[in-house]
């Protein structure tokens, strides 16, 4: 992981010669971080095991810790939307998380999304990187700076480098844009309409990648 310190408890618990779903069977008992304790269940990420793409967001949010899969709530929901108008299949993509756990301060009856943390990102980050080992994507959008900054180094900005490809371990191919729950912040309807084409572009890119590898 770059400019992370790693902690070997996750580590430790990886299957070894693992495939997609030992390594989920061993996440649902990971407590290398204190957020297993107020999270539902482990979160883990979704899709073929030969995936072309894997997109990688931040956390599982309110929807997704209930439910037990990633991207199913309202970000989830507009990302395959724009994925859909990208021409990316969400059906063929691999899409996972930096952090497994919910992380969330109360708020009245509700739960509350809150950033996790780098030693956080750290402790989740074994199950992360063999993920990416066990589907050996041709390219991994980071979707939102947690995940790029998990990918590609703490220094990564991706209001600098967004839609751009970057050099990585992790793939042949490698880029970052904004987490799709940034789109649903915006102040208003214009923006939000501006922002979610931008989005939209930076998955077209993504999409011509795939089919020029």
């Amino acid at each position: 992981m770059a400019d992370i310190d790693e902690t070997d408890s996750a580590a430790a618990l990886l299957p070894n010669d693992p495939d997609l779903e030992r390594l989920r069977e061993a996440a649902a008992e990971c407590t290398a971080c204190p957020l297993y304790k107020n999270a539902t269940q482990t979160v883990f990420g979704e899709g073929p095991e030969r995936a072309l793409i894997m997109l990688v967001g931040e956390q599982p949010g309110d929807a997704e810790d209930l439910a037990g899969h990633p991207f199913v709530g309202p970000a989830g929901k507009l990302l395959d939307r724009c994925m859909t108008a990208a021409g990316i299949d969400r059906r063929r993509a691999y899409v996972t998380n930096a952090v497994k756990h919910f992380k969330w301060v109360p708020r009245g009856t509700r739960r509350i999304h809150s950033k996790p943390g780098s030693m956080e990102i750290a402790a989740c980050f074994p199950w992360l990187e063999a993920e990416i080992a066990a589907v050996k994507p041709r390219l991994v959008v980071a979707l939102g700076a947690t995940a790029a900054q998990a990918l590609f180094g703490k220094a990564f900005r991706v209001t600098r480098e967004r839609g751009k490809l970057i050099p990585s371990r992790w793939a042949p191919h490698a880029m970052a844009t904004v987490h799709p729950s940034s789109l649903l912040r915006a102040p208003d309807e214009e923006t939000r309409e501006r922002e979610t084409a931008l989005f939209i572009e930076d998955l077209k890119k993504a999409a011509a990648v795939l089919r020029s590898s």
